[in-house]
C-alpha cells in the first residue's frame, strides 16, 4: 500500500524529518503521534505531493508517487466545506473532480451518518460534528485508496469527539480503506488504530512502532479497561524516554 523509504526534509538550516521509513498496509488504520512541531503535517504534505523530500522515495501500491499529487484523499482539522455548495454537493466533490458522481451511494452514506435530512442544506446550517461527518464521507467517497486525516476531531468538545471516533470506526470498518491519522491524543490513537507510529522531536525520527492488540469491533468500554491503561502507559514511556 503506502511505503516511505528513508524520507528526509529540511527547511533552510532546520531539518524536520530524518530518514523516515514506514509502511501502511491495505485496509490498515495507522496513527502518527509525537510532540507538536515534530513534522507530522510535513509528512502529510510530502505524501500528498505538496512538498518534495530532500531524500528518499514514496510509493503507493508499488508506484512511486514522490513529488506527485492526486493519489490520496485528505481530511483536515477543519471541515473545509464550500459554503456555496449543499451538503451532498460537498460530499461528491472528490468524485466530481475525477469525472464521476454516485448520488445514490452519497445519499446512502449521509443517511447512515444521520444526515439524511440535511443533504440539501448548506454548511452554515450544521453543527461542528455534523460538518466533520460530511468531510469524512467526502474523503471516503473519493476514488483514492489512501486517506490522510490530520487531527480531524481536535476542534470538537470531548463528548462530540468520542461520538465521532466511534462513528468513524463503524463507517471505516465497512469500507476498509487505508488511513494514516495524525493525533496528539494517545487515547484516540489506541482506540482507533491497528498500529501507532511514534515520532521524536526535530529532526523527527521514528522512535517506535506499536502494534495495537485490541480486537475489532471496539466500543467505549475499552477506554476504561486495565489493558487499555497499561498500553497507554507504555506509549507515554516511549514518548518521554
Amino acid at each position: 500500500m503506502l511505503e516511505l523509504r528513508h524520507v528526509s526534509k529540511s527547511f533552510g538550516q532546520k531539518q524536520v524529518l530524518q530518514e523516515i521509513s514506514l509502511h501502511v498496509a491495505s485496509g490498515e488504520f495507522v496513527s502518527l503521534i509525537g510532540p507538536s512541531g515534530s513534522g507530522k503535517s510535513t509528512l502529510f504534505n510530502l505524501i500528498g505531493g505538496l512538498l518534495g523530500p530532500d531524500a528518499g522515495e514514496i510509493y503507493l501500491n508499488g508506484e512511486e508517487i514522490t513529488n506527485k499529487h492526486g493519489f490520496i484523499s485528505y481530511m483536515p482539522q477543519q471541515a473545509s466545506l464550500f459554503p456555496w455548495r449543499t451538503i451532498i454537493e460537498n460530499v461528491l466533490l472528490g468524485q466530481e473532480l475525477q469525472g464521476k458522481k454516485d448520488y445514490e451511494l452519497a445519499e446512502a452514506m449521509l443517511e447512515r451518518a444521520g444526515l439524511g435530512d440535511v443533504i440539501h442544506a448548506y454548511p452554515h446550517e450544521l453543527s461542528g460534528g455534523m460538518k466533520q461527518r460530511v468531510a469524512f464521507i467526502r474523503a471516503l467517497l473519493s476514488p483514492q485508496s489512501l486517506m490522510l486525516l490530520d487531527e480531524p476531531f481536535s476542534a470538537l468538545d470531548e463528548f462530540t469527539r468520542t461520538d465521532m471516533q466511534k462513528w468513524l470506526l463503524s463507517i471505516w470498518e465497512d469500507y476498509e480503506q487505508s488511513i494514516l491519522f495524525i493525533t496528539h491524543s494517545i487515547d484516540e490513537a489506541l482506540f482507533l488504530s491497528d498500529k501507532i507510529i511514534i515520532l521524536s522531536v526535530n529532526p523527527a525520527e521514528i522512535k517506535d512502532v506499536i502494534e495495537v492488540p485490541f480486537i475489532r469491533p471496539r466500543d467505549g468500554d475499552l477506554l476504561l479497561s486495565e489493558e487499555f491503561l497499561q498500553w497507554k502507559k507504555k506509549i507515554i514511556d516511549v514518548i518521554q524516554f
